[in-house]
């Protein structure tokens, strides 16, 4: 080993003052050879590493890139379709050779496209607000009340999962007809004052993981048991009942089965978006006299299919908490 040493300056003539010793500059240290050698062999190690790593990364985006354009395609087509004229709407180009944009002008004159968004934007409105407070308070029931039969009765709850939707068409059918509701857009949202058993264990699931302490201290302080649901309880479970809301309204946007069998005796200016869809379909089809105007159905398709992509985009912070939160709190 080196060691520093000391050398001592010069004295300053014409004063008696003792000169101050000087450092000397410090050698570097030679590296021993064993670390050297192990230096050597971890960055020898560490290259293909990194290059595999690389590799790795590079993999994941491009499948990852390749999966998202699977599922973009059909709607890049769609909406490249909806700005061609109408000799080139099936070409299967995503660039038009014609652009057409005033296919989305002319629409509004061609179909009552309109009244058919105003027709589905209440009818989603309305069944999935009633969904989404009926289901909630069920399962508010559910997970604060303590009464005999509970998880019997919701068993049976779950157990309405398991019909078939066809099951249920039909008594569903004879019950608005004896109502007098038929060709009306009632039945397509007064199902919901009833809640749905999906949306009922999931909701549970959070009101379960909510602490009792804060009910009860409420109850001494006077809160009524619907004072609890709505001053405590559903404010704590905002995130699902986000959930519930989107996907009723998402139902609600495409229910296209409900408003054939409803809504198919009227004018078709009362028709909701899937069903004008379908009309719109068969009103130009040169089979049916019509001229093969399928641009503008292709134009009202992409109108439709704007407010579920701006929903999604809005809720979607509440969307993913909410599911995680039930995976947590199940």
């Amino acid at each position: 080993m080196t060691t520093a040493k000391s050398v001592t300056a010069a004295p300053i003539p014409g004063t008696d003052a003792a000169p101050a010793p000087v450092p000397a500059r410090t050698r570097p240290r030679a590296p021993r050879p064993e670390v050297a050698l192990e230096g050597a062999v971890t960055g020898h190690a560490d290259g293909p590493r990194r290059v595999l790593r690389r590799v790795v990364v590079f993999l994941r985006w491009a499948l990852t890139l390749a999966i998202g354009a699977l599922f973009l395609y059909p709607l890049l087509w769609l909406l490249s379709a909806s700005l061609k004229p109408r000799g080139e709407v099936f070409d299967n180009r995503l660039i038009p050779h014609t652009w057409s944009p005033q296919n989305y002008t002319e629409v509004w004159s061609q179909l009552p496209l309109a009244s058919w968004f105003m027709n589905s934007v209440f009818i989603a409105v309305a069944g999935a607000t009633l969904m989404t407070v009926s289901s909630s308070m069920v399962a508010f029931g559910f997970a604060y009340f303590r009464f005999p039969g509970r998880n019997v009765l919701f068993g049976l709850v779950l157990a309405t999962m398991m019909l078939p939707g066809a099951v249920t068409l039909v008594p569903n059918y004879l019950i608005w007809k004896h109502l007098g509701f038929l060709g009306t857009s009632v039945p397509l949202w007064g199902g919901a004052l009833f809640g749905s058993a999906f949306y009922i264990f999931l909701m549970r699931q959070f009101y379960r993981g909510i602490s009792r302490e804060l009910f009860e201290a409420a109850r001494v302080d006077g809160c009524t048991f619907f004072g609890l649901f709505r001053r405590i309880a559903f404010p704590l479970a905002l995130p699902s009942a986000v959930i519930v809301w989107l996907f009723e309204f998402q139902a609600s946007w495409n229910n296209f089965q409900g408003a054939l069998i409803y809504l198919n005796f009227g004018s078709p200016e009362d028709y909701t978006v899937p069903l004008g869809i379908n009309y719109a379909m068969t009103l130009f089809s040169p089979t049916a006299g019509g001229h093969g105007d399928y641009q503008y159905v292709m134009v009202a398709s992409v109108v439709v299919t704007l407010p579920m992509l701006i929903l999604f985009a809005v809720g979607q912070r509440y969307f993913v908490g909410g599911l995680a939160g039930v995976g947590v709190k199940g």
